[in-house]
């Protein structure tokens, strides 16, 4: 079968996080991305957070997998002119650096779209214009000022980041939307657009539900929260769902710190619960049946859950709750999740041949088409595929061999 992006060609000038999440899921559906990296050194992350010394590391590797790299010196005329018929011949450009370098490279949109009118030129920037539009953002920093560092964390702690990276690789996947949507207009327009993601708008959307309580609040506290207090502002609510029906992480067998199972509680689920748990007279108190009156006192109901709980494993609850239809997760600690069977026959956690350090795990990809398998490759050595890419734009041996010579790749 071809793949869903087959015949589309992408200039990968990314590196860290957020932009080559992006470009990897465009790689993983069939498009051809060319890493283009500083020669020596390439994306800083081949050298970051090592685990073998000498060898790209792991940081690296997970985000760059199906790409071709090719390295070269922008600072060079050579390099230049090497770009230029590179950006004639792509489909997308994709750039996060910081404010203003590709402009300082000598080429701002105007330039690159001169170039290739069909070119779509993607941007994942820290911030959109205006007041902060000058500031470096990182992961973390993208967390506290898109709202989920406010609303994360306990009402009697500090704020706290979530080791989910929703302000990187969350921003490469909304770019991955933007610029699939600026491919399907260009087949009616024939022309290309300038496409940017900021991290910050990305992390607002994925707390939407936080300035929804916000305007919820002007009209009284908020119910399903566990919190005593209420200001002017949504408050961290600990392990709170957010949402109409409520839940709460409790404690299981051994204790561990990972020994925990999420509990929802919805109200067909309330009667067999409290059959399960041992306080079948629950089910009938008008104290404890209907959902208005419980969410007075969560914290007491879900007590009681973790009463029982604390005699079993997670996976014993979880067969329990589960065959009487009530909603609940164990918390996967990141070795079960990378040792998760069940995953590996998924693809979910795949096995990658790498040559400096054997095999490492990944992630597979997460978006299934049925007509465009992912088959996940390995990521580049760095300027791995320097002579076949300048091949096909038209450079011969002779030209190579005088570019290595001057250092332009």
């Amino acid at each position: 079968m071809g793949k869903a992006l087959e015949g589309v060609r992408v200039l990968d000038m990314t590196h860290v996080q957020s932009g080559p999440s992006s470009t990897q899921l465009l790689a993983w559906l069939g498009a051809d991305v060319i890493k283009l990296e500083t020669p020596g050194r390439g994306d800083i992350t081949r050298g970051q957070l090592r685990d073998l010394p000498g060898v790209d590391s792991l940081y690296f590797t997970m985000l760059n997998a199906n790409k071709r790299s090719i390295t070269l010196n922008m600072k060079s005329t050579e390099g230049k002119e090497v770009f230029e018929k590179l950006v004639s011949g792509v489909d997308v450009l994709v750039e996060n650096f910081g404010p203003g370098v590709v402009d300082r490279f000598g080429y701002p949109w105007e330039k690159l779209a001169a170039l290739n009118p069909r070119l779509i030129y993607a941007s994942i920037k820290g911030f959109g214009p205006g007041r902060y539009a000058g500031f470096k953002a990182y992961e973390v920093i993208a967390q506290a000022m898109g709202g989920a560092m406010s609303t994360t964390g306990f009402e009697d702690g500090p704020p706290t980041a979530t080791g989910a990276q929703i302000g990187d690789s969350g921003t490469g996947i909304h770019l991955v939307a933007a610029i699939l949507a600026a491919l399907y207009q260009r087949t009616s327009t024939g022309r290309g657009q300038r496409v940017q993601v900021a991290m910050q708008d990305a992390v607002l959307n994925l707390c939407r539900v936080k300035l929804r309580d916000q305007q919820r609040l002007a009209h009284g506290p908020l119910g399903e929260y566990p919190n005593d207090q209420f200001g002017d502002e949504v408050p961290r609510s600990g392990n709170a769902s957010g949402g109409g029906q409520p839940g709460w992480a409790v404690k299981c067998a051994p204790g561990g710190p990972n020994d925990y199972i999420y509990v929802i509680v919805q109200p067909p689920g309330w009667a067999p619960l409290a059959r399960l748990i041992g306080k079948a007279e629950l089910a009938e108190d008008p104290a404890w049946a209907t959902p208005e009156v419980r969410l007075s006192k969560l914290d007491k109901m879900f007590a009681l859950v973790e009463e029982w709980t604390e005699k079993h494993t997670k996976w014993e609850v979880l067969e329990k709750l589960n065959a009487r239809n009530i909603p609940c997760g164990p918390i996967l600690s990141t070795k079960e999740l990378i040792e998760d069977e069940t995953l590996a026959e998924l693809g979910s956690v795949v096995e990658v041949p790498h040559p400096g350090r054997g095999t490492f795990k990944t992630v597979g990809c997460p978006l299934k088409l049925s007509d465009s398998p992912v088959e996940i490759e390995r990521p580049p050595l760095l300027g791995e595929h320097n002579d076949e890419v300048l091949a096909e734009l038209g450079y011969g041996e002779a030209e190579l061999e005088k570019f290595r010579a001057a250092g332009v790749i």
